[in-house]
C-alpha cells in the first residue's frame, strides 16, 4: 500500500517535471497545463485514485505558500496601496459572496445560508496561477503588488465567511453583530500575534547562526503562525500574512548571508514542488467529481456553475471601478495624493479573478452530515460548483489575459516602468562602486598597503564597472552584454579543466568542490546582473 503511494508520488512528480519544461517551451502558464495534465492523468486505466485531503491543503500546503509570498513582498509597497488591497480582501469578498447568495437563492433556489456558504467558497480569487501568468506579461508593478497583496489577505476574509456560513447551517441561526465583532476580534489578534511569532522567529535564526537551523526554523515558522490561531477558532490566514512582513521588512539586518543564499534555492524548491503537486492534485479530483455526478442531474450542476461563474465575473468588476474611483471624486486630498489610473488598469485587476485550491479545499472541508444525523445539505452541488469554477477560470484567464493586457496597452506602461527600475538600478550600482573606491582612498590613507594590493583592488573596481550595461536599448551594442557571454565561456573551460584535473588525480574531490563554488558564485552573480534576458 505505502510502496503503490509512492510509486503513485514518483508519477506526479515527473509528471511535474515534464508539463513545467513542455509550458517553458511553449511559454504557457504552468499551472494551466499542471491542471489539464491532473485531469487526463485521473482517467488514466489503472492509475490509482488520489484524494486532496482538505487538511492537507488547509494545514499543510496553505501555510508555506502564504507566507512564502509574505516575505517576498516589500512592507513599503503593501503598506501604500492598503486601501485598494483591503477594498478586494475584505470588500469584494463580502460582496461576491452576498451576491452569489442571492443569485442562487432567487435563480437555483437554494437557501440563504447554502447560498452564502457557496459565495464564501468560490469568493476569493487565488494567488498562484494569475501572479505567475502576470508576471510573464509586463504588468505594472502597482498591479502586481495590489495582486498579490489581495491574495494573501483574501483568503482570510472567505474562511472567517467559510466558518460564519457553516456554523449557521450547523446550529440553525445567525448575528450579524456578533459575527462582525468576532471578525474584528480575529483581524487584531493575528496581527498582534503574527508578529510576535516572526520577532522570536528571527531572534531565534540570529543566535542559532547556523544556516541548517535557520533554515529548518523559517520553515516551521509559518505553520506555528498558522496552526495556533486555526486551532483557536481563527484562519491563521492573517498571522501568518503579518508573520511574512514582518520577516521581509526586519530580516535582512538579522539573517546571516550564507543563509540567505541557501535559502533562496531553499524556499524556490518548496513553493515549486507545492504548486505544481496541488495543481496536479486539483486536477486529479475531476475523476472523483465525475463517479459522483452520474448520480447527480448534469443540468443543474452546468445550470448551477454558469450562474456562479456569471455573478462572480460580474461583481469584480461591478466593485472594482466605484472602489478605485468613487473615493477619488469625493476626496479632493486622496485625488491628489494618488491620482486615478487609467481604465484599462482595474480592467486587468477585475479580469483576473481566478479560483484556486482553497476554494476546492474549503468545499471538501464541509462535513457529510448535519448535528441531527442528516446528509448536508447541497454538498455535492457545492463541490462541483466550486471545481467548475475553478477550472474554467484558471483555463480562461490563463489563455485569455495575455491577448487581454496587449489589447488594453497595460503591457507598454509595465515594460516602460520596467526599463525605469533597471535604469536606477544601474545608477544606484555605479554610485556604490564610486562610493567603495573612495572609502578605498580613505583607507589605504590610514594603513600600509602595497601597489600590488592597490592594482588588484582597483582591478576588481574596474571590472564590476565595466560588467554593468551602458544602455537598455536593445539597438544599443552593449560591451557588458559581450562580456558577459565570453565570461560564461571562460566559467566553462575552467569548469572542464578543474574537472580534467580530478580525474588525474592532482587534486581531491574536496578541492574540486570549493573551486566549483566559487565558480556557481560567479555564474550565479552574472545571471543576476543579466538584463539582457529580461523583456523589455
Amino acid at each position: 500500500m505505502i510502496a503503490a503511494k509512492f510509486q503513485t508520488f514518483l508519477i506526479l512528480l515527473t509528471v511535474l517535471a515534464g508539463t513545467a519544461l513542455v509550458a517553458r517551451r511553449f511559454n504557457i502558464a504552468p499551472a494551466i497545463l499542471l491542471m489539464l495534465s491532473g485531469v487526463g492523468l485521473a482517467f488514466v486505466p489503472g492509475m490509482p485514485p488520489v484524494e486532496l485531503p482538505p487538511e492537507l491543503v488547509l494545514l499543510m500546503v496553505l501555510p508555506p505558500l502564504i507566507y512564502s509570498a509574505s516575505v517576498a513582498m516589500s512592507w513599503r509597497e503593501f503598506r501604500n496601496n492598503l486601501r485598494p488591497i483591503v477594498l478586494l480582501a475584505v470588500g469584494a469578498v463580502i460582496f461576491t459572496a452576498a451576491l452569489v447568495a442571492a443569485a442562487t437563492h432567487y435563480v437555483i433556489g437554494l437557501p440563504w445560508t447554502i447560498g452564502f456558504l457557496l459565495g464564501a467558497i468560490v469568493a476569493p480569487p487565488d494567488v498562484v496561477a494569475p501572479l505567475a501568468i502576470a508576471r510573464r506579461l509586463n504588468i505594472p508593478r502597482r498591479l502586481l503588488v495590489i495582486l498579490e497583496g489581495e491574495g494573501l489577505a483574501n483568503d482570510a476574509t472567505a474562511l472567517i465567511l467559510y466558518r460564519f456560513a457553516l456554523a449557521a447551517i450547523m446550529v440553525g441561526h445567525f448575528s450579524l453583530p456578533l459575527a462582525a465583532g468576532e471578525f474584528v476580534l480575529i483581524v487584531a489578534s493575528e496581527i498582534a500575534f503574527g508578529i510576535g511569532i516572526g520577532w522570536l522567529s528571527l531572534r531565534f535564526r540570529k543566535w542559532s547562526r547556523d544556516p541548517q537551523v535557520e533554515l529548518t526554523l523559517s520553515l516551521i515558522t509559518p505553520y506555528v503562525s498558522y496552526w495556533l490561531p486555526e486551532h483557536l477558532g481563527g484562519s491563521g490566514v492573517i498571522a501568518t500574512v503579518a508573520c511574512g512582513l514582518y520577516v521581509s521588512w526586519n530580516g535582512p539586518l538579522l539573517i546571516s548571508a550564507s543563509t540567505r543564499l541557501q535559502g533562496i534555492f531553499f524556499w524556490d524548491l518548496i513553493i515549486y514542488l507545492i504548486e505544481g503537486l496541488l495543481f496536479l492534485l486539483t486536477g486529479f479530483q475531476m475523476r472523483a467529481l465525475y463517479e459522483k455526478s452520474k448520480a447527480f442531474p448534469l443540468d443543474d450542476i452546468m445550470i448551477a456553475t454558469a450562474v456562479v461563474l456569471t455573478v462572480i465575473v460580474i461583481a469584480r468588476f461591478v466593485w472594482l471601478y466605484p472602489a478605485i474611483y468613487l473615493p477619488r471624486i469625493l476626496s479632493k486630498s486622496l485625488r491628489k495624493r494618488d491620482p486615478s489610473p487609467p481604465w484599462q488598469w482595474p480592467f486587468v485587476l477585475a479580469f483576473t479573478g481566478v479560483r484556486g485550491a482553497v476554494s476546492l479545499a474549503a468545499a471538501l472541508a464541509l462535513p457529510f452530515t448535519l448535528p441531527d444525523g442528516n446528509a448536508f445539505p447541497y454538498r455535492d452541488l457545492i463541490l462541483f460548483v466550486a471545481f467548475g469554477v475553478i477550472f474554467v477560470t484558471l483555463i480562461g484567464v490563463g489563455l485569455t489575459l495575455p491577448p487581454v493586457v496587449r489589447w488594453l496597452g497595460v503591457a507598454e506602461a509595465g515594460r516602460n516602468e520596467h526599463v525605469a527600475e533597471h535604469e536606477a538600478e544601474i545608477a544606484a550600482r555605479r554610485q556604490a562602486l564610486d562610493a567603495a573606491l573612495k572609502s578605498l582612498d580613505a583607507l589605504t590613507e590610514a594603513k600600509e598597503v602595497s601597489d600590488e594590493v592597490m592594482r588588484l583592488l582597483r582591478a576588481r573596481h574596474e571590472i564590476r564597472v565595466n560588467q554593468l550595461p551602458d544602455s537598455l536599448d536593445p539597438t544599443h551594442h552593449d560591451v557588458s552584454a559581450a562580456g558577459t557571454a565570453l565570461t560564461r565561456e571562460l566559467i566553462a573551460a575552467e569548469r572542464k579543466f578543474i574537472h580534467d584535473l580530478l580525474r588525474d588525480g592532482q587534486i581531491t574531490d574536496e578541492t574540486r568542490r570549493r573551486i566549483e563554488r566559487d565558480l556557481d558564485l560567479e555564474e550565479a552573480s552574472l545571471a543576476n546582473r543579466e538584463y539582457r534576458g529580461v523583456p523589455l
